[in-house]
């Protein structure tokens, strides 16, 4: 029996799948592509440039792999297709460079950190915004140009050491982690590796964090790179036996495009850590917030400046990540979390399930698909009247505040430990509303 046969082609998927929504066309559909790799496996079809754009087209959210009555595991199915996408002449010499110069950037935060550097001064400045308004940006070509309009403030911190060595916990041990930084989250948003590792603390939790920890290999992996995944797994790996002199409970992350892989190291490498993997919000809220955290817990503000009350709460809406819901079934930990919150209203999208468009690098090698999908999401969280936006993933995060800017809503987008360490600390600032685009 092979992964393709319990596929029965009912089409339950399709309204589920982000690449059918904006091309509408069955070939980049997971009911047309299990036609093609059945095709392909009784030799009946070559895979040839043509076939492998529909491949390409694939987001790999997994919300078909959560919407299949017959539990297809068609998640399975394109990891095992994704490396037979690199050989010659399946993709323009332009995308296979692209994806090549992408892979050798962004698993290397220093790598990152050297080309960010001269770019600091633009990002989030009049001229960048400038440069956006009058079309220049896009003289550069769609994929160069996406990358710009991802491009957010970058901060101080970004450009400083990493966090590292052994935060102790606040009173009592209750527990002793390992926390994998992220790269592109540690450059382009390092407040939520600052607040995680409060809010951890603050629960009684240590945190271990090794010095010059690389990539967990989400990014190659997702593009099916194998070997290069395997090499930054290991290396990893590595760095927390050298720093952890006793055992860890669990290996945690705050991203969730992380996460998926992180958890998936058994399978892809042969090798794993000594303790578990758990997105932060999984680990928290089954370890339980303590009860001094709890107790200290106070309202947030409004963007007004006006304090949340049980008469006007703080509303927030809920994006649910491809690869926290989908990848690892998370979805009712983060908002069980935020619940502790007083007087916040949580609400939902009405397309929870379907993809932002972000999916890794898929808006930087896909931009026009995935601008569409950014639009689609941001519509959709936008009526739903909330003043902030709740993400677990920085690509996520990137991608909704790009098109929610584009909209002339610029709401803010805010990691659940953001809200989670700001209520504890009881921060008098609104949260930060970004400027238009």
């Amino acid at each position: 029996m092979t992964l393709t046969d319990p596929c029965v082609h009912c089409g339950f998927c399709l309204p589920s799948c982000a690449s059918y929504r904006v091309l509408a066309t069955e070939m980049d559909s997971p009911r047309g592509r299990i036609h093609a790799l059945k095709a392909l496996a009784a030799g009946e079809l070559e895979l040839d440039a043509t076939l492998a754009s529909h491949f390409d087209s694939c987001l790999g959210c997994y919300a078909c792999v959560t919407a299949c009555p017959s539990g297809v595991r068609y998640d399975q199915l394109i990891e095992t297709l994704r490396p037979q996408l690199r050989a010659p002449g399946l993709r323009s010499p332009w995308q296979t460079q692209l994806r090549q110069w992408l892979l050798a950037l962004l698993p290397y935060p220093q790598r990152l950190r050297a080309l960010l550097t001269p770019l600091r001064p633009y990002a989030g400045s009049g001229l960048q915004r400038l440069a956006r308004r009058s079309g220049l940006t896009r003289l550069f070509g769609p994929e160069l140009a996406a990358m710009e309009q991802l491009l957010p403030a970058l901060t101080a911190e970004a450009f400083g050491p990493d966090p590292q060595g052994l935060i102790p916990a606040s009173g009592p041990r209750r527990a002793r982690v390992g926390l994998v930084l992220g790269c592109v989250q540690r450059l382009f948003d390092p407040a939520v590796n600052a607040a995680a590792i409060r809010v951890l603390s603050a629960n009684g939790i240590e945190v271990l964090i090794p010095a010059a920890q690389g990539c967990c290999g989400a990014v190659s992996h997702h593009q099916g790179e194998e070997a290069q995944t395997r090499q930054l797994a290991e290396a990893l790996i590595k760095s927390f036996e050298a720093a952890s002199a006793e055992p860890l409970d669990a290996v945690l992350v705050a991203a969730s495009g992380c996460g998926h892989t992180l958890k998936a190291y058994g399978r892809l490498t042969g090798k794993s850590f000594s303790a578990p993997v758990a997105d932060i919000q999984e680990f928290l809220n089954q370890l339980g917030l303590s009860d001094s955290f709890r107790a200290g817990l106070k309202p947030l503000r409004h963007s007004d400046g006006s304090l949340a009350s049980a008469e006007r709460p703080l509303a927030m809406v809920f994006h649910d990540a491809c690869h926290m819901l989908h990848g690892q079934g998370i979805g009712h930990q983060p908002r069980q979390l935020l619940a502790a919150i007083p007087h916040i209203q949580l609400r939902e999208a009405v397309e929870a399930g379907v993809c932002c468009g972000s999916a890794g690098i898929y808006n930087l090698v896909q931009p026009q698909e995935a601008a569409e999908l950014g639009r689609i999401k941001a519509a959709d969280l936008s009526t739903s009247g909330a003043e902030l936006v709740v993400s677990a993933n920085i690509g996520c995060s990137l991608q909704i505040r790009e098109h929610l800017g584009l909209r002339g809503q610029p709401l803010a987008v805010l990691h659940p430990m953001q809200l989670l360490d700001w209520s504890f600390r009881g921060l008098a600032s609104s949260p930060a509303r970004p400027e238009p685009h």
